[in-house]
């Protein structure tokens, strides 16, 4: 069965009834069968030097210059990470890659090839399958990597899960373990305009339409990563459950305090008038908001900073209290990112 297949797409041109699966495209994944699924998704896979064997046998064969491969994956459901009338297929698509794509970044890798689990209920309109997989293409060609292989299932609800490959080009992996005393805090990317877009989308509001459309998907600063490690950062994150969480893994694997700035951090135009709608402080959706997909990094104190990265903090010794992140010298009392299970 295809589904004990982890690599790539076994290709067929025939539908569970015998057809070419094409007739049944307009209709509901039902109609168009698992392999007739397949074929469209698969259909017009652009070729990629980082992958000789693509979508077609029981797995994909990537190129592992580097002789080292990173890998990780992240998963999507329905209801709980996003809306179908919320989002459309494409954004879903994006959404879903960007997680597992701004993994790579944030360990210092360019990311070359993802694979897919696709789970969805039979009446799922066809369409809206091949378009979120044509979402997960373009995110992942915005990164560098080629989609070139997965799995369908049959689900209760739409479940999107990536893997995702990269090669570090034979520098050392960014670890979230290596910030010292004395480093510099820095980050790449926005924060708290996804959380403010959820905040607007669950009280029926459009606008700011930036803000929106930053929920539905985000825009990691994928090439950030590698110029991080290239420039000598220390340990860095990708900050995807919110700034306070995420600092706070660096803070408990390196056995440091993360020292924040607020100050430092930008509040965008959208951000203050979406919080002055809501009456609320713009930071706690800069602090604690999460799915925005920035990288944070620490750096030797001194060194220059790669393009990108703005100075928002610095590491400090742990105290007595052990590793922790403070804002303004203090510890901050507001939301400090999701957490699943919580």
């Amino acid at each position: 069965m295809l589904g004990r297949r982890p690599g790539g797409w076994k290709t067929a041109a025939m539908a569970q009834d015998g057809t070419s699966g094409t007739s049944g495209a307009n209709g509901t994944l039902a109609d168009l069968g698992e392999f007739g699924l397949i074929g469209r998704i698969t259909d017009g896979l652009p070729p990629s030097p980082a992958v000789p064997v693509g979508p077609g046998d029981d797995a994909a064969v990537v190129v592992a210059a580097d002789g080292r491969v990173v890998i990780t994956c992240d998963m999507l459901v329905e209801g709980r990470h996003f809306r179908r009338d919320w989002s459309t297929p494409a954004d879903v698509g994006r959404k879903a890659a960007a997680a597992s794509l701004a993994d790579i970044a944030a360990m210092g890798a360019t990311a070359t090839a993802l694979v897919v689990g696709f789970g969805a209920p039979a009446d799922l309109p066809a369409a809206w399958a091949v378009a979120c997989t044509a979402g997960l293409r373009e995110e992942a060609a915005s990164a560098g990597a080629a989609l070139v292989g997965g799995d369908v299932v049959e689900a209760p609800q739409v479940v999107v899960s990536v893997t995702a490959l990269g090669d570090l080009a034979g520098r050392p992996p960014v670890l979230r373990s290596g910030a010292r005393p004395g480093d510099t805090v820095a980050l790449a990317g926005r924060l708290g305009w996804s959380a403010a877009g959820l905040a607007l989308l669950s009280r029926a509001f459009r606008s700011p339409r930036v803000l929106v459309e930053a929920h539905r998907f985000p825009q990691p600063p994928y090439a950030a990563g590698p110029l991080a490690a290239s420039g000598g950062a220390t340990s860095m994150v990708d900050v995807s459950d919110g700034l306070i969480a995420d600092a706070g893994h660096i803070a408990a694997a390196s056995g440091v305090r993360v020292a924040l700035d607020s100050s430092a951090l930008e509040v965008g135009e959208p951000l203050m008038a979406a919080a002055a709608a809501f009456n609320v402080d713009p930071l706690v959706w800069v602090l604690g908001g999460g799915e925005d997909h920035a990288l944070l990094a620490t750096f030797p104190a001194g060194a220059a900073l790669p393009e990108g990265f703005v100075v928002v903090g610095r590491v400090e010794e742990a105290v007595a209290d052990g590793p922790a992140v403070t804002v303004d010298g203090n510890a901050w009392s507001g939301p400090a990112g999701h957490v699943h299970f919580g």
